[in-house]
């Protein structure tokens, strides 16, 4: 029987029938997830003479003819109509296979107004603070809007998963990815997280929804020094406060609302299960932990580049196969198979699992678990009934006017306003004399009269980084992590005090991890935090157009000697933090 004859057949019968006409090349295929491109043009092949991630990455078509696969992320993605022409050829290319399985397409964030390396370029979305501006704001209703926007957005193109909430907590400040989280109170986060599934996928997964690969299951936060285990350098997740209970409250809420999809990290929970070894590759964590407990039933996507090395030109970044480095490749996917994972993220070697199963070693009833759960996905967001988006509808979606409006509204929303000495909102105007730093100077001249020098000024207005340090490494996106210190030093920190002793000045910080700047704050007439928002955000609130309604996410610690004695499993737990967990003035 044709498997796509009858569409009112149950979902569960159509998964069986198309199982058995899938050979175990195409059940491997399926089980791969990793990156793809489309062409600056809609096109989707190869172009001749292309040079960086378009030379490395493969296309949609060899991944879809060659490997058998059919879920796939953009690394790499034109502008939204181009996008959308491009999604349309590759979901062609899969339907002219043997079976014509659709394409699921996953993504990273791409309405995030940040630099954060895990943000993909906003091509046109609606841009709005990071997740820590939502919890800055504690609006479940505002969260909830969001990932319906985002859902819409995301479904015009057709990017039908994403691989996000990050439910992981900031319990480390020295964390790279703690901008990608909701801070670090379980609660407040379990609260967010909620909210912004039933935004993305609704009450109820269906046609118009986008499945949520909720992540990193059980906790990514507590990494020993703050070092993240995508690199080498890592050294493992600890729990010197017993708190392991305690990161999973957020994922305990992507349950009740029944995330679609599940993301363990790399790292490897130390002491905390029967072998140390990262969490893809832990059967209690997985199995025990998340099937059998929790029940969870959905898709377990590993994080990507498990099982292989990566070559990034002269340079070697090894798999993030923690603990089980002895182990090869083929070896190494057997144990998450056997671990109980479904998919593997950033891998393209199905023909490892091809191998496993006609040796014997895992038996193809094992490999229909994870095909049953995959296919479930792609059936009930109605992928197989009709794959296909409307081009012209996509480019009067995505970016749409009152979506912009209200992600700068956030923006606004979200900052918060942390020393107020110099009597804000000040009231604008044109004798006022401004002078600013890492500000569009165009942008403040609606407010008063820009000055080149300090001393020539009234006030003074500049935006400054959380300081992080490069790790000493040939690694080119390990370099883009924020590892490090979190204090002004040096010249940094002079070149502010100086600034501040010339002239009033208004100091506002984004806060992609908690800052360290008790000098900075003593010196500034007022300061404000940020966790992604334009100049004009920050100019409006400063003059009185908007109004500072953000919470601190996080404690601000008051040294990196706090901060180094603090436990990496434990919230707001540094010794006289300089701003508490929850502060934030208002006017």
């Amino acid at each position: 029987m044709d498997p796509y004859e009858n569409v009112k057949l149950p979902i569960e019968k159509r998964i069986d029938n198309l199982i058995s006409l899938m050979n175990i090349e195409e059940k491997a295929g399926m089980m791969f997830i990793n990156g793809t491109l489309i062409n600056t043009d809609g096109s989707i092949d190869k172009k001749e003479g292309a040079t960086g991630m378009a030379a490395r990455l493969p296309s949609p078509r060899e991944l879809i003819v060659d490997k058998k696969m059919n879920h796939f992320n953009y690394w790499q993605a034109p502008n939204v109509k181009e996008l959308a022409i491009g999604y349309n050829a590759i979901q062609k290319v899969a339907e002219d296979t043997r079976l014509g399985i659709p394409v699921t397409i996953a993504s990273d964030p791409r309405h995030y107004f940040s630099n954060n390396v895990f943000a993909m370029e906003a091509n046109g979305f609606s841009q709005w603070p990071e997740q820590l501006g939502f919890a800055a704001i504690n609006d479940t209703k505002l969260m909830q809007q969001f990932g319906d926007i985002a859902r819409q957005e995301y479904l015009a193109v057709g990017i039908r998963e994403a691989l996000h909430p990050m439910a992981d907590l900031a319990t480390e400040p020295r964390w790279p990815r703690v901008s990608g989280t909701f801070g670090e109170d379980a609660n407040l986060s379990a609260r967010m997280i909620k909210a912004y599934i039933l935004g993305f996928q609704g009450t109820k997964l269906g046609h118009n929804s986008v499945a949520c690969m909720t992540k990193h299951f059980s906790g990514g936060g507590p990494q020993k020094e703050g070092l993240d285990p995508h690199f080498q350098y890592q050294k493992g997740q600890v729990y010197p406060g017993k708190n392991f209970d305690y990161h999973l409250i957020p994922f305990e809420a992507a349950f009740d609302v029944k995330t679609a999809a599940i993301m363990p990290y790399y790292g490897v929970p130390m002491d905390q299960t029967s072998e140390n070894v990262g969490f893809s590759y832990n059967k209690d964590i997985i199995t025990k932990l998340l099937r059998d407990k929790y029940k969870f039933d959905g898709v377990v996507c590993t994080d990507w580049g498990l099982v292989s090395d990566t070559h990034m030109g002269p340079v070697l970044w090894p798999a993030r196969a923690w603990g089980v480095e002895n182990l090869s490749e083929i070896q190494r996917v057997k144990k998450i198979i056997d671990s109980g994972c479904d998919q593997f993220g950033g891998e393209n070697c199905p023909q490892y699992i091809v191998e496993l199963v006609k040796e014997g070693q895992i038996k193809e009833s094992r490999i229909n678990q994870s095909i049953r759960r995959l296919l479930r996905q792609k059936f009930i967001l109605g992928l197989f009934d009709n794959p296909y988006i409307d081009v012209d509808s996509a480019t009067k979606i995505v970016g749409r006017d009152d979506f912009r409006k209200l992600g700068e509204t956030t923006q606004r929303r979200s900052m918060t306003l942390l020393k107020n000495d110099i009597k804000l909102p000040l009231a604008a105007d044109s004798k006022l004399k401004i002078y600013v730093k890492n500000v569009d100077a165009k942008a403040a001249s609606k407010y008063g009269t820009i000055v080149s020098l300090p001393e020539q000024a009234d006030i003074a207005i500049i935006r400054l980084n959380t300081p992080w340090i490069p790790l000493d490494t040939d690694n080119p996106f390990a370099k883009g992590f924020h590892h490090g210190d979190l204090d002004f030093k040096g010249k940094d920190l002079e070149e502010v005090l100086t600034l501040c002793k010339t002239v009033p000045t208004i100091v506002d910080i984004y806060l992609d991890r908690p800052a360290v700047f008790p000098e900075i704050n003593a010196a500034a007439k007022g300061v404000f935090a940020n966790y992604g928002a334009a100049d004009a955000a920050l100019l409006d609130i400063i003059f009185g157009n908007a109004k500072p309604e953000g919470k601190l996410p996080f404690e601000l610690p008051s040294s990196m000697e706090a901060v180094r004695n603090q436990k990496e499993d434990v919230p707001y737990d540094s010794k006289d933090p300089l701003y508490p967990f929850g502060f934030g003035l208002g006017y």
